[in-house]
């Protein structure tokens, strides 16, 4: 049976959205199946993304450079302006490895805890030493970054984490990007709402009431390393109900954020879930509400090019574009490390981790060799139903 055109319409990838699901921010230039200006559009778009290095001595720069082929591309979320990083350094808040299958049809997200506990090799960033050693793997940003700001900061930090990963797994990105958490605000402000489902009930540690005055008030006291102190008396926390939700900018980034109250100790599967789920959303509301509308397209395309930094890997972007057309986001597939399972142990001055075991280790060497999709076949438990 032929499938009618207005099926067809609904079935269709956007064309952003195939280079933004590469890229980590999952949007799109492109409504109800027709180009919207494509050319002008994706020039805009791309002319709008910050440009850097950030693999830096983790790729292979010496080597001719395709977009033929599988592609392995390392995203990284962090939870501060990426043009105002802290000289202490930061620490990046999600972790995804993008593994895109040769014949460019399907992407495997697999997302790496960040207290996954690895060695980090040892890097001069020019300002402060890191001698080397086992840590969290969230730390390798931070040890890359500290004493630096800006853009050297999410250069040096990114390069190690790159290294890191790379002696873990072998792999050498094709393509990097900075997601930046604090951005999305505006890009949900453009919008004017992000609806989605909320699969777990939510409680905020960072935004609450306070009962007498109504005011807002932080609900708990969190300790240094972002762990929970105590509760504050007389502030009652913001609280995401499971069911449908229509989040404002602030709630969107708050509750993205959240993983130490999630249910069954969820903790950063948890978060790493809701945050794929709130980047599928967003693809879905600019379907909807935003990019059909030439009066918001431009303030989207240049809201969400503030939120990423890009290392392109050598490749134009348009030709990432123009690769992955095939791509939809239903074709992207989330696949658990540890199955999705908490695998705790307990380290001496640094606390509890994460132990990545033997079968997520060859979900990883599955991504170097370009086998995720019979790791995911015969591993069905470990596939997000997102």
């Amino acid at each position: 049976m032929k499938r009618t055109a207005a099926a067809r319409r609904r079935r269709r990838s956007p064309m952003w959205a195939r280079w933004c699901i590469t890229l980590g921010a999952l949007l799109t230039v492109v409504g109800g199946g027709s180009v919207v200006a494509i050319q002008a559009t994706v020039g805009a778009a791309t002319r709008s993304v910050a440009q850097q290095s950030l693999i830096g001595s983790a790729g292979d720069r010496g080597r001719h450079v395709t977009i033929t082929g599988a592609k392995n591309i390392l995203l990284v979320g962090i939870d501060a302006r990426k043009d105002a990083l802290p000289t202490a350094g930061t620490r990046s808040d999600s972790i995804i490895l993008l593994h895109i299958g040769a014949d460019h049809q399907t992407g495997y997200m697999i997302s790496l805890p960040r207290d996954s506990y690895v060695p980090i090799p040892a890097y001069d960033n020019g300002k402060q030493k890191w001698e080397g050693g086992k840590s969290k793997i969230n730390a390798a940003f931070f040890f890359g970054s500290r004493g630096l700001t800006g853009p050297d900061a999410l250069s040096h930090g990114f390069e190690l984490l790159s290294l890191t990963i790379k002696e873990l797994t072998g792999i050498t990105p094709d393509a990097g990007a900075i997601i930046d958490f604090e951005g999305f605000k505006n890009v949900v402000n453009v919008l004017g709402k992000v609806c989605m489902y909320v699969d777990e009930d939510t409680t905020s540690i960072h935004v609450g009431t306070d009962n007498q005055t109504g005011k807002f008030a932080k609900p708990y006291v969190i300790n240094k390393d972002g762990t929970l102190k105590r509760k504050i008396a007389g502030v009652t926390p913001k609280f995401y109900a499971k069911g449908d939700h229509c989040f404002t900018p602030a709630e969107a980034l708050d509750f993205v954020r959240q993983r130490d109250l999630l249910a069954n100790n969820d903790f950063d599967y948890g978060r790493q879930r809701h945050q794929q789920q709130f980047f599928k959303a967003i693809v879905n509301q600019a379907v909807k509400d935003g990019l059909s509308s030439p009066t918001k397209l431009p303030g989207l395309v240049k809201a969400i090019g503030a939120t990423m930094t890009v290392d392109n890997g050598g490749i134009p972007l348009e030709d990432w574009v123009f690769s992955m057309k095939s791509i939809r986001p239903d074709d992207l597939i989330t696949i658990k490390t540890n199955e999705g399972k908490f695998n705790p142990k307990s380290i001496a001055g640094i606390g509890e981790v994460e132990i990545l075991s033997s079968e997520s280790m060859q979900l990883l060497e599955a991504a170097k060799d370009d086998t995720v999709a019979q790791f995911a076949a015969s591993h069905p438990t470990w596939v997000a139903g997102t």
